[in-house]
């Protein structure tokens, strides 16, 4: 079995989060660019099994497209063209940076680190990944 992977998309940033192989556990993986994420993802792929890659799709508060929509779109089509074999699921990731934030928080990390964007991009990897899990869990 292998992993599934995790996308929290941005025009600046990528946060990624990981599944164990056994796809248990969403575990923070890394935050780079947006514009390297294509030959990350293709390197990561290469080494590890991937089974699946979760997109976050975001969505406003009334479930109609957000700004950064059409961003994600064209994102998922370049992945589409790129992993064709692939399997790429989209999830609602309304909620995951304030989410986030809100973990950092509550975890007494410092104001210093709260501050680090890139902290942010991976725990809300990792919430979009866990939402995944168990929606799909749910479905069983």
């Amino acid at each position: 079995m292998g992993r599934i992977l995790a996308i929290d998309y941005g025009s600046k940033r990528v946060g990624l989060a990981v599944t164990d192989p056994l796809q248990l556990i969403a575990t923070a993986l890394t935050t780079v660019g947006s514009h390297e994420i294509m030959s990350f993802l293709e390197d990561y792929i290469k080494k590890e099994s991937v089974d699946c890659i979760v997109v976050g799709d975001a969505k406003n508060l009334d479930g109609s497209a957000a700004d950064s929509t059409r961003l994600i779109e064209d994102f998922v089509k370049g992945l589409r063209k790129k992993f064709p074999q692939m399997q790429i699921e989209m999830q609602d990731e309304r909620f995951t940076s304030k989410l986030a934030f809100h973990a950092m928080l509550q975890s007494g990390i410092s104001k210093t680190k709260r501050r680090d964007k890139k902290m942010v991009d991976k725990i809300s990897a990792v919430l979009i990944l866990q939402s995944y899990l168990e929606r799909r869990s749910n479905s069983f």
